[in-house]
């Protein structure tokens, strides 16, 4: 209680009325008991002036000591008073209440001192004797040029202390009243001077709580209001900056849980204190496990460890790629260090695997294309060197060259026409015109465009297709395509005397096309490669083929929000499936988007 700001400021108003009201309290005893003491003072001396002209007569008489001693009991009981008569040698020649003969000397007496040199003479002793002060007033008897002696008067001041005590009992009573008073006043006048302040630290506790919007209303213009007015502003600007912090962070934790690149912080002890989800993946560790971990034991790669370590150990930025054959991803590992001597580091893995495959791809696409090109190229130089060099004398060789040659540019323009047919596709330029189509009209009709061919490679091709099945919002000439594709590939990969079986069927979203063959089938290793461009262009070559139709039936099928996949094993032949999103059988939606 007495650290409580209220009592603070009570307790000294309470001090200085209490010390006030004492000290004026004693003061004034101490000036009425002054006054009191020049009142008897000037008393006495007017009695004991009486008791010297009265006591003159007897010493100037030379008087025996019973008359003096008669004469100065006669005069105590008048005034109330001691008497004393003193010769001036100092003997006491009387004395209103003690035997003289058994009194000291009092020549060195203050008052009888000051009465023989001055005329008059006062002090105040205390009597060891009675045990309380007394009053004593001395005055020479006789002419100045003559001193028979000094009448003194003593009185005690018992009287005197009992009215300065009573007084100062009084100013004591009126000093604890007026405390008590005060107290009361000071009590209130703190209590509303610290009220605004008991509701400001409310508040700041609801904002230590995580209560922002904590605030106080002044209840005065005074420096407290002012101080509710600056908590106010400070409350709002922390309350936004707060705010501003939570979102920031809140971006912060988005990059970090969403981007592609693993993120790991580590400390100057090489502990882990921020592991994202990419993290996670690419080095097979859960964020759980991985913190508070040393980072070593959570890389569990050499080049990973070292470019950290050089990185702690030098305060400098460091790039290593890396290549993790245990699951095949290929990473950049980037340790940048985090402030200037913390020892703190951050560590990037960029995971370059897709845009290693994709330059593998695109070192491949180019391969590949080139020898597509070179081969026919390299034919019809060879079939014009045989023209010039005589073949025109003889006009069946000749017409064969020209079937021949004219049979090479068509395979040029082919792969060409097919080449920019893909990169209108991968680019997003190609036009769709869509239309609810049904999807045994789709089947029969890709079936229809490739019987001849079929019938030529002594290969059945089946239909199998359920009359209800639901429309599909397609460009039906692009669908139809994929189709063909499909069915030639599938009867290029059949022996003559096989069969082909082109199905669609619902599975309650889409409708779901299959192309099955008979033939050879693909091994494992290949299966996942199969819709890549020029991926077995030998083979399709050798068939009159491009290499390049399952990637373009690839890309027309997502371009219509569908998927495309491939199932097969050696020997058993193969199937292609795609799926198409179902629309229903009313639908008249139709669009050309990009």
């Amino acid at each position: 209680m007495p650290h409580s700001i209220r009592w603070r400021i009570a307790l000294p108003h309470i001090a200085l009325i209490l010390a006030s009201a004492l000290g004026l309290g004693y003061y004034l005893s101490g000036v009425m008991r002054t006054e009191y003491l020049d009142m008897l003072d000037s008393q006495l001396h007017g009695e004991a002036r009486l008791v010297a002209e009265a006591v003159a007569p007897v010493l100037q008489d030379g008087a025996p000591g019973l008359e003096l001693g008669a004469l100065t009991r006669r005069t105590a009981e008048l005034t109330g008073a001691r008497v004393t008569i003193i010769s001036p040698g100092g003997v006491v020649l009387a004395d209103s209440e003690e035997d003289t003969a058994q009194m000291d000397n009092h020549l060195y007496r203050v008052e009888v001192q000051d009465a023989l040199n001055y005329g008059s003479g006062s002090n105040v002793r205390y009597s060891l004797t009675l045990g309380y002060e007394l009053l004593y007033v001395a005055v020479p008897i006789g002419a100045s040029e003559r001193v028979l002696g000094v009448a003194r008067l003593a009185l005690p001041l018992e009287p005197i202390q009992h009215h300065v005590q009573r007084l100062r009992q009084a100013v004591l009573i009126a000093a604890l009243l007026t405390t008590a008073v005060a107290t009361v006043l000071a009590l209130l006048l703190a209590d509303r001077i610290t009220q605004p302040l008991r509701r400001l630290i409310a508040a700041i506790r609801r904002m230590e709580s995580g209560d922002l919007s904590a605030r106080v209303m002044p209840s005065s213009n005074d420096e407290i209001g002012e101080l509710c007015l600056a908590f106010n502003q400070m409350a709002g600007k922390e309350q936004d900056s707060v705010a501003q912090l939570s979102r920031e962070r809140g971006q912060l934790t988005t990059i970090l849980q969403n981007t592609v690149n693993g993120i790991v912080i580590t400390d100057r002890q090489g502990k882990v204190r921020l592991f994202n989800p990419a993290a996670e993946r690419i080095l097979d560790a859960q964020t759980g496990a991985a913190l508070g971990q040393p980072f070593a034991q959570v890389a569990r790669h050499h080049k990973i460890i070292e470019a950290w370590q050089r990185c702690a150990q030098d305060r400098k930025t460091h790039a290593e790629p890396v290549d993790l054959e245990a699951t095949g991803l290929f990473l950049q590992v980037v340790a940048v260090p985090l402030g200037d001597d913390d020892g703190s580091c951050l560590v990037i893995l960029q995971d370059l695997s897709q845009v290693r495959r994709l330059e593998t791809v695109r070192s491949d696409f180019v391969g590949n294309a080139s020898q597509e090109l070179t081969a026919p190229l390299a034919s019809v130089r060879a079939l014009v060197d045989t023209l010039r060099e005589g073949a025109e004398g003889d006009p069946e060789a000749a017409r064969r060259l020209f079937d021949q040659l004219d049979a090479q540019l068509g395979h040029i323009a082919r792969v060409v026409a097919e080449m920019l047919e893909l990169a209108r596709l991968e680019g997003g330029g190609a036009q769709l015109r869509l239309a609810p189509e049904p999807a045994h009209r789709l089947v029969t009709g890709a079936v229809e465009r490739l019987a001849s061919r079929s019938r030529q490679r002594g290969v059945e091709v089946a239909v199998e297709t359920a009359p209800d099945l639901p429309p599909v919002l397609c460009d039906r000439e692009r669908l139809e395509q994929v189709l063909v594709n499909l069915i030639d590939n599938a009867v290029t990969n059949t022996d003559p005397g096989g069969r082909v079986t082109v199905s669609a069927t619902f599975n309650g979203s889409e409708v779901v096309f299959a192309v099955r063959d008979s033939g050879e089938g693909i091994a494992a290793e290949d299966l996942p490669r199969v819709f890549e461009r020029f991926y077995g262009a030998d083979r399709w070559r050798a068939a009159g083929g491009t290499g390049l139709g399952l990637s373009i039936s690839k890309h027309i099928v997502q371009t219509h929000g569908g998927r495309i996949w491939a199932e097969s094993a050696t020997g058993q032949g193969r199937t292609f499936l795609f799926a198409i999103p179902a629309t229903p059988a009313n639908g008249n939606n139709t669009g050309t988007p990009n």
